[in-house]
């Protein structure tokens, strides 16, 4: 990738790393209930169902980009619009709520594992997303697997960082979110429709 791509992608992913989402709130809940340290599987196991998703989303494209040429642009423009489709919806969203049960058992590492990995590979939305998001950075003239491994190991390591530090400050954030979380997906919201607007025609 070009460097000036990358950094405008590291720019947006952890953007997109800090808003709420499935795995993000299971790494916030399993740092408040379990400590940092059990939280780790949880989060090792997002980001392994997170570089599946972004290779499942890379190998279409791929078949796209091969069958059709003007196919890139197209998708640019799709997913351009899907990104604002998002941040509407996340700038109508009500704030995160979080009550987790207080009695809830100690589970193993590998169960923890498995939770943030079914966590990112079972919303069908997240493979709608990285078909969206992914053409943005995409340069056609560049191999597509060095692009891949690229872009999702920044991902995965931006994930990875950030669940970590919610899951070691949990008990400061969570009270944070439950109380300001309606004014954050709107700064959110807000951040997609913005990408949404202005990556596709970068």
């Amino acid at each position: 990738m070009a460097l000036h791509s990358w950094l405008i992608y590291l720019v947006a992913v952890t953007g997109l790393s800090i808003t709420p989402g499935p795995n993000t709130l299971l790494a916030l809940t399993h740092g408040a209930l379990h400590g940092h340290r059990k939280a780790l599987c949880t989060i090792a196991g997002g980001a392994v169902g997170f570089i599946a998703l972004i290779a499942l989303s890379m190998l279409g494209i791929s078949a796209l980009l091969k069958a059709w040429g003007p196919a890139l642009t197209v998708l640019k423009w799709v997913g351009g619009a899907y990104l604002i489709w998002l941040g509407i919806q996340l700038w109508r969203a009500p704030g995160v709520q979080l009550r987790p049960a207080p009695d809830m058992p100690r589970p193993r590492r590998g169960w923890m594992f498995s939770q943030g990995l079914l966590s990112a590979i079972s919303n069908p939305k997240a493979l709608l997303f990285y078909g969206a998001f992914l053409p943005q950075f995409i340069d056609p003239a560049r191999s597509l697997f060095m692009q891949f491994l690229i872009m999702a190991g920044t991902f995965a390591v931006i994930e990875f960082v950030v669940e970590y530090v919610l899951a070691r400050l949990a008990h400061r954030v969570r009270p944070w979110l439950e109380r300001a979380g309606r004014r954050f997906n709107k700064v959110c919201g807000g951040l997609f429709a913005a990408m949404g607007a202005a990556l596709p025609g970068s």
